[in-house]
């Protein structure tokens, strides 16, 4: 149990750190959270006009979610497991940031590759690409990617990674609430034009 717990708040403080809002402040950008949907992830970083700040953020969300795992996986399963949702956890919601953080796309796929799952992670990015490609919107294609990895998982047959990521795309559908009813309502932005998300 201790292990787990160690694991859980070692990921959790790699999943926390706002790479959003540290690389933007270290580029002297104005604060992060007051440009577009005011959220400190990859896409609204893009709205700085900086596409690399935005790829670097990106690979920060995604790296933390890897180290995580990784670390921890030399203390077993269920200690990369617990590190996964630490870092899920704390990319959503950063102490730092009184608990309002990022939506969590980057870090889920930094989480696959940390677990090595390759099958989902390919077909992760695949479903996003094709789904972003035909409707241009970034989170539908994040909705629907999320909704199928843990099916794919289970038809892999990890059973454990197949929970763990039913429960992580529960949470990742929870952060897109607003994004779910501007799809609904006709209003959600598409890819290369401004919108909040």
């Amino acid at each position: 149990m201790l292990v787990l717990i160690i694991a859980f708040s070692f990921g959790y403080l790699c999943g926390s750190i706002p790479f959003g809002i540290v690389l933007t402040r270290l580029a002297g950008t104005q604060d992060l959270r007051s440009i577009g949907s005011g959220n400190i992830g990859a896409t609204n970083v893009l709205r700085t006009g900086r596409k690399g700040l935005a790829a670097a953020t990106l690979l920060g969300d995604l790296l933390k979610g890897t180290v995580a795992v990784f670390t921890a996986h030399f203390y077993g399963t269920d200690a990369s497991i617990a590190a996964a949702l630490g870092a899920f956890l704390g990319h959503l919601f950063p102490v730092w940031l009184g608990f309002k953080g990022g939506k969590g796309v980057a870090t889920y796929i930094g989480l696959l590759l940390g677990f090595q799952a390759w099958l989902p992670l390919v077909a992760f990015c695949v479903i996003w690409l094709g789904v972003a490609a035909i409707t241009r919107y970034s989170s539908l294609a994040a909705l629907v990617a999320t909704a199928a990895t843990p099916v794919i998982l289970w038809w892999h047959g990890d059973t454990a990674q197949a929970a763990l990521f039913l429960l992580l795309t529960a949470l990742a559908w929870i952060m897109h609430r607003n994004n779910i009813a501007r799809l609904l309502d006709g209003s959600e932005g598409k890819i290369g034009k401004s919108a909040a998300a």
